[in-house]
């Protein structure tokens, strides 16, 4: 049962939530009755974004604007400081590749309007309220203001907050559409053992019901890091006893990562956020060949949809498994795999020999020769741990898999890239994007499952 003092800051929150809305759809972006009495103006993101990417060099860097507006924040609202960790090396990297995709894709706008509804609900774990963006909005006007002196103009203030308030409104939306979710969840570490050096395998049970689907991924948080969560995925599909297990692996000192793996055992608590991603199973699908491809702890991802599709043996699903451990880090939890594939001619597990060519990964991956007629009737999921080389080795793969002429409905992955350009003005986003807006292209890591 809530108490007073919680029911009334929900109140506030709430109220919070409808006056920014109505801001936001105000034409002006004021409070004014009048205004609010209006229809909202149809939003023409491609003329924001050229506007925006013209003026940009005058405020860029983004890594420089973005420092300038967390200094700006801080300094106006101290108390706002908690809602981060105490490192901000991550959250800064983290904001620049938002703008870099918002800025990107804003002629894009009802994906846009997609992705911040999703980051809206995510947001919730971290105690961010609507009236935490106003001060946000803020902060980006000193800062863009600053950087940009003599030569700020105020339609380029206008495009800027347009952009923004586009942005917020689906987040608040995401937020106000998951009131019934909890932000996050409290669990306790049931099991912590290392299955290699550097890497460990964590049982927690959550202490509420946690309904996810095998595939899915689940964002951490340690008391010893708050506010810093990082995402893994979830390596068991669900269980009655309701025990969830994650592999993680350290990759350097300090980071969540580090900590999950050196310093937390049996009996410590985490917090989870929700189970999100896009590598589920077809639901209607009766049968179905399926072909899973996994790096390094992208195995976890492929070991709950295996343990799923041993559980469903209503449906015939055929699978080949390609899994590589990488040169350097190696194969981990080989018994278990071992013991799975025993007795079930369901599964083949196909042996990793190095890079592959796109033509292996046209016959892997059942794509017809020219003028067969054929359709590629095979669904491909991925999961590439990420390398310091291609921190989104998964993404790069999935445009292999494209270039190589596998449909994209077949393909299921996660990508923690900014979604490529596309439409009007490509070349000129791409330019004043560089590097994070790019035509990808394909490289090398030490999967070894990425070169050509």
């Amino acid at each position: 049962m809530n108490t007073p003092s919680e029911d009334y800051h929900a109140l506030l929150a709430r109220h919070d939530a409808m006056r920014l809305r109505r801001r936001i759809l105000s034409p002006t972006g004021t409070d004014d009755g009048a205004r609010r009495a209006e229809a909202p103006q149809a939003y023409d993101g491609t003329a924001d974004q050229q506007l925006i990417l013209d003026c940009l060099p005058l405020v860029g860097p983004l890594e420089g604007l973005i420092d300038d507006l967390y200094r700006a924040l801080f300094e106006r609202h101290p108390y706002l400081r908690s809602l981060f960790p105490e490192s901000m090396a991550f959250q800064q990297a983290h904001l620049v590749e938002i703008f870099r995709h918002l800025i990107g894709n804003l002629h894009r706008t009802d994906d846009m309007i997609g992705r911040f509804t999703q980051l809206g609900r995510d947001h919730r774990k971290l105690g961010v309220r609507p009236a935490h963006f106003e001060a946000f909005e803020a902060a980006l006007l000193e800062a863009l203001r600053m950087r940009a002196g003599a030569r700020w103009t105020a339609p380029l203030g206008d495009a800027w907050l347009r952009m923004l308030r586009l942005a917020v409104s689906a987040m608040v939306k995401g937020a106000d559409e998951a009131i019934a979710e909890p932000p996050s969840w409290h669990a306790t570490v049931t099991a912590h053992e290392f299955r290699a050096p550097g890497l460990a395998v964590l049982r927690v049970r959550p202490h509420q019901p946690y309904a996810f689907t095998a595939g899915q991924y689940a964002s951490l948080e340690s008391p010893l890091l708050e506010q810093a969560w990082r995402p893994y995925y979830l390596a068991r599909a669900p269980h009655p006893d309701g025990e969830l297990e994650f592999h993680v692996r350290a990759r350097g000192a300090g980071g969540v990562s580090d900590v999950l793996v050196h310093h937390t055992r049996e009996g410590d608590t985490v917090r989870l956020g929700a189970p999100r991603g896009r590598l589920a199973l077809p639901a209607h699908t009766p049968s179905a060949d399926v072909l899973l491809i996994a790096s390094g702890t992208g195995w976890a991802a492929m070991k709950a949809l295996l343990q799923q599709i041993d559980a469903e043996r209503s449906r015939a699903f055929r699978v080949r498994l390609l899994l590589d451990g990488g040169a350097d880090e190696g194969m981990y939890d080989v018994a278990y795999l071992d013991s799975l594939r025993r007795g079930r001619t369901w599964l083949t597990v196909l042996p990793s020999t190095g890079p592959l060519t796109d033509q292996e990964l046209r016959a892997m991956c059942g794509v017809p020769g020219r003028g067969s007629g054929n359709l590629v009737r095979q669904q491909v999921f991925l999961a590439l741990a990420p390398e310091v080389s291609a921190p989104d080795a998964t993404g790069v793969f999935a445009d292999r898999l494209a270039s190589a002429g596998v449909p994209a409905g077949c393909v299921h992955h996660d990508s923690t890239s900014s979604v490529p350009v596309t439409g009007p003005g490509r070349e000129a986003v791409a330019g004043a994007l560089e590097p994070a807006v790019t035509e990808v292209t394909p490289r090398t890591t030490r999967t070894g499952l990425l070169s050509a």
